[in-house]
């Protein structure tokens, strides 16, 4: 499965963007699929998850602000990104969760989206 994340861009603080996660394959048989980002000289991590039966987990820095979806009939995921911060400014990534462990492990995660660029003006 290739994974290819668009909607990226530059926006000020306090709009918003969606994130979309396309897959050359069916999406419906992987149990988990996520968002990460990774800011510069950070390390990578995770935004939010959403299983198949719709089960969603957030960082606690995005609570309330962004909200993840699947479309497993258009094999798509998605992130709905609203009042963005400059904090917010990384490459976000989509995943697919193939293997067994936590959803912070990056090890659990087998495909990976080429990133899309978020950049958030103060």
């Amino acid at each position: 499965v290739q994974l290819q994340a668009s909607g990226g861009g530059l926006v000020q603080t306090g709009g918003s963007l969606r994130l979309s996660c396309a897959a050359s394959g069916s999406i419906s048989s992987i149990p988990t699929m996520s968002w990460y980002r990774q800011a510069p000289g950070k390390e990578r991590e995770l935004v939010a998850s959403i299983t198949n039966d719709g089960t969603t987990t957030y960082a606690d820095s995005v609570k309330g602000r962004f909200t993840i979806s699947r479309d497993n009939a258009n094999n798509s995921v998605y992130l709905q990104m609203n009042n963005l911060k400059p904090e917010d400014t990384a490459v976000y990534y989509c995943a697919a969760k193939i293997y067994g462990g936590s959803y912070y492990s990056i090890d659990a995660y087998g495909y990976w989206g080429q990133g899309t660029q978020v950049t958030v003006s103060s």
